[in-house]
């Protein structure tokens, strides 16, 4: 049987031609062949599945399982003349190269060619300000990519305006991940404000920015945004020096709100007092499946309020994160006791806590033969990065 047209295109970009098309213009472009790119268009695979269902292009700085040779600027302006009409490759992972704000320029030129490319990944590179700018604008009209991580990269404040003036206008993005990017408090207030009417963002990851403020204006913001904002699934505002008057006005908003699916407040500053608003939160049964309080300090009496909210009066949560947050056994007890009237909650995380012979033992006889399943191990998450997310 002859094959469509369009495949037959498809097969003539094929990965083996995809080799030689390599080759050819590093000859042309007088830049020296990368051997790690070469090997790994060697093992892309060509088989019909590639071909109608895309394939992501692993490129990433910091793989164990091939010999590595980081990705310079050139390399990239070689890749994206490579990709810039291919049918077939979708993702492209180029996180912890040496990729700089030249680099970013290549990238920015292929997005604003691409029709297939899904899934970008830069994290950890060496953009800044002037290459977030870069990809911001072609991503105002891109209309192809879903995902993109540019986290680990210090784009700033003025690059944090970039991505929130690109998303009023962008409408196909889905996740975008921006922590670890020093983001300054004016980029943490746009990005709330642009989500007051962004309908197509579903994640978003703005943890550990640089804000030197007591006042917690951006979690005011953000607390606001999902008060009207009904697309978002996923929050990720770790490390932003959340305390408990934070904690009340993401509770009190997120009532109201009905999409929101994962927060994550890792490594803020929530006490008990903080905990038992978001218990409160808990009590009202909205949609909000993943909870993650790692290390934060909500001791045994935050999560003594947590417990009381799980026993009867919510069925939603299915993963709590509580790890390294100075918690000794009688919390724990109690919380395990709590669950024997929850049957929905089915991944707890604990270590990292006051888990001493008695306290073990205590949980141990209480948790006997509940459904809900105690894991030592990373804290829950999304974005590729721990161990948990709402894909399973």
């Amino acid at each position: 049987m002859e094959l469509d047209s369009d495949l037959q295109e498809s097969r003539m970009n094929s990965p083996d031609g995809l080799k030689a098309c390599y080759l050819n213009l590093c000859a042309e472009m007088k830049q020296d062949v990368n051997p790690y790119i070469l090997n790994m268009l060697q093992h892309v695979d060509h088989s019909d599945v590639v071909l109608y269902d895309g394939f992501t292009l692993m490129l990433s700085g910091n793989s164990l399982l091939f010999p590595v040779q980081r990705l310079t600027d050139n390399d990239a302006a070689v890749l994206v003349c490579l990709l810039h009409q291919n049918s077939f490759i979708t993702g492209l992972d180029l996180r912890f190269n040496n990729l700089s704000n030249c680099g970013a320029e290549s990238i920015a030129k292929l997005l604003l060619e691409t029709k297939v490319l899904s899934d970008l990944n830069l994290m950890c590179n060496d953009i800044g300000s002037s290459g977030a700018e870069w990809i911001a604008e072609a991503l105002q009209v891109n209309q192809s990519l879903k995902h993109l991580r540019i986290n680990g990269n210090k784009i700033g404040n003025k690059g944090g305006m970039h991505f929130a003036t690109m998303l009023q206008l962008n409408k196909t993005l889905e996740s975008v991940d921006l922590g670890d990017c020093d983001l300054g408090i004016q980029s943490l207030i746009g990005l709330a404000t642009v989500l007051n009417h962004n309908k197509s963002l579903k994640a978003i990851n703005v943890g550990r920015p640089l804000v030197y403020t007591l006042q917690e204006e951006m979690t005011v913001h953000m607390a606001n945004m999902l008060q009207v904002n009904q697309s978002l699934q996923e929050l990720h505002l770790a490390k932003m020096g959340i305390k408990d008057f934070g904690a009340q006005q993401l509770s009190e908003r997120l009532v109201n709100n009905k999409t929101l699916r994962f927060l994550d407040l890792r490594c803020n500053q929530i006490s008990c007092d903080g905990a038992k608003f978001l218990a409160e939160l808990l009590r009202h049964n909205t949609p909000l499946k993943i909870l993650d309080l790692a290390a934060n300090r909500i001791g045994d009496d935050g999560l003594v309020y947590i417990s009381e909210a799980l026993r009867y009066l919510n069925d939603q949560l299915v993963a709590l994160s509580v790890t390294s947050n100075s918690i000794t056994g009688t919390g724990l007890v109690t919380f395990a006791n709590a669950l024997k009237s929850n049957t929905t909650l089915k991944n707890v995380y604990i270590w990292g806590n006051d888990l001493d012979e008695s306290a073990c033992s205590g949980v141990l006889s209480a948790w006997n033969g509940l459904p809900a399943t105690v894991v030592e191990a990373d804290s829950i998450g999304s974005f590729k990065r721990r161990t948990w997310s709402l894909e399973n």
